[in-house]
């Protein structure tokens, strides 16, 4: 926090130097780079299938490729709107300097402002994804980044969390939903972390279960949620009402890359970046996304509330790697953080530059403006044709129905307008876009459509947004 920018010129020495005689090292010549000018001449802007060749041979035994320690882990990362799986080199190095150090950075942060908590005097329930660890040689596996961390985990990591581990491993999402459940009744839980969509899938199993109204009835030491993935603004008033007590609730950024940022203080706007954990961060511009040679900077560079695309280089063997996702600066000193939404996952169709940012809140806003309570939702552009000018079509499952839902349309407009300029100028007089188009789904209708697709459970979310129509398309034809 006290230099950053100096932390991230020392991260990127030992990342180059550590590599210099990897194959990947000698073909861009590391050993010749000194400055961070020079390694962006001369490495590209890898996007994941740039590095897949490099990454196959990994995953086939080969050493010394990217990275100069054997890859013994791979963490699978199924995109959200691809049935394509990326895996993602975990050295030692990684676990180790970024991954467990960022959980225990968390831990540290959170008692800074905490001092009297008694979280570690209970247990923390781990909502992990769903994929059972694989082989793929005797020395090499494969799992989601839940998995491959819980596999790994020091011994006094499995005391403070619940449940077993041969449940928390389970690949079959319904039936691990039950013993999660039943297996975490009787513990006393003092934190949960997950994915709020999961989360509260099983919140409210276990209020089944138990007959109880509130979850402070079956946890009354319950006093922490960890969160991330997904934005929390849609679920916030949820959480409140499930679990019955005020807690806190602490956002972080950890994705099977890397452990990026976490929340530093319960006030603050943001998520701390890490800038020792092992990464090398540059930001690109999202309008640079898609150029032969796109321009990235640095930490010393950024500006607040603009659209950046995170460039990473870590000790996997990442190098100048797209993660995929958009951020913007909520501070400068010290640096904070805010995910925005992907960089595949907007609406731009007539120059309005939505983003989930932008949709998440403007559906929290509708929501409480109308009494209603929203699960989860999807939208994509109506394009112009002759029966009318172009306009968004959104499909929303409601937990809470609005009494009108040309209302609650109608609040979702004003407050994307309030929210996003370019989308208010579209707007202006229906000249290019008309009110939005909001079809109401029953509950559970998002979950069908998850499971058809085989991404039930865990880590697993619904795209939000599309720029094109493909996805609305199937969800309407399961109408």
């Amino acid at each position: 926090m006290k230099d950053p920018v100096a932390a991230q010129r020392e991260v990127l020495q030992e990342l180059v130097t550590s590599a210099q005689y990897t194959s990947f090292g000698r073909q861009y010549g590391f050993n010749r780079l000194f400055t961070v000018r020079n390694f962006k001449q001369t490495v590209p802007v890898h996007e994941y299938e740039d590095l897949k060749p490099w990454i196959d041979r990994m995953m086939q035994g080969e050493e010394n490729l990217l990275w100069n320690t054997p890859i013994r882990w791979f963490a699978k990362s199924s995109g959200t709107t691809s049935a394509k799986s990326k895996f993602i080199p975990i050295s030692d190095e990684s676990l180790e300097q970024n991954h467990y150090q960022g959980a225990k950075d968390v831990l540290t942060m959170y008692y800074r402002f905490n001092p009297d908590s008694e979280l570690l005097t209970g247990k923390g329930l781990v909502i992990g994804g769903s994929h059972q660890v694989s082989q793929l040689s005797e020395d090499i596996n494969f799992g989601d980044l839940s998995a491959v961390l819980l596999q790994n985990s020091p011994f006094w990591g499995h005391w403070l969390r619940t449940p077993d581990l041969s449940i928390a491993l389970m690949d079959e999402w319904e039936n691990k939903l039950e013993q999660l459940a039943l297996n975490t009744i009787p513990e006393n839980v003092t934190s949960i972390s997950g994915v709020p969509t999961w989360t509260m899938v099983l919140l409210k199993r276990i209020l089944e279960m138990t007959g109880k109204s509130r979850i402070e009835e079956v946890w009354p030491h319950l006093e922490l949620y960890i969160h991330g993935g997904v934005s929390f603004t849609p679920y916030r008033e949820q959480f409140r009402e499930l679990i019955g007590k005020n807690i806190h609730f602490l956002e972080m950024y950890n994705a099977s890359e890397g452990f990026f940022a976490a929340q530093d203080s319960p006030d603050a706007d943001g998520m701390l970046l890490f800038t020792n954990h092992g990464i090398f961060y540059e930001f690109m511009p999202v309008e640079e996304y898609g150029k032969p040679y796109p321009v990235t900077v640095g930490l010393n560079k950024v500006e607040l509330g603009r659209h950046y695309a995170p460039v990473i280089s870590t000790t996997g063997g990442l190098w100048r790697y797209i993660v995929g996702d958009t951020v913007q600066f909520t501070t400068l000193r010290p640096f904070r953080i805010k995910v925005s939404g992907r960089l595949k996952n907007y609406i731009n169709a007539f120059g309005e530059e939505v983003m989930v940012d932008n949709t998440d809140r403007a559906v929290a806003i509708a929501s409480n403006r109308t009494g209603a309570t929203v699960n989860d939702y999807t939208a994509a552009p109506v394009y112009f044709s002759q029966q009318g000018n172009g306009a968004h079509e959104w499909v929303v499952e409601f937990e809470q129905p609005p009494a009108d839902i040309a209302h609650f349309a109608y609040e979702l407009d004003s407050a994307l307008k309030n929210l996003n300029s370019d989308y208010e100028a579209k707007r202006h007089k229906d000249i290019a876009l008309r009110m939005p188009l909001v079809h109401a789904v029953k509950k559970g209708f998002f979950n069908k459509w998850l499971s058809i697709n085989g991404k039930l459970g865990g880590q697993h979310k619904v795209p939000r947004l599309s720029n094109d129509r493909k996805l609305l398309e199937t969800l309407l034809s399961m109408l």
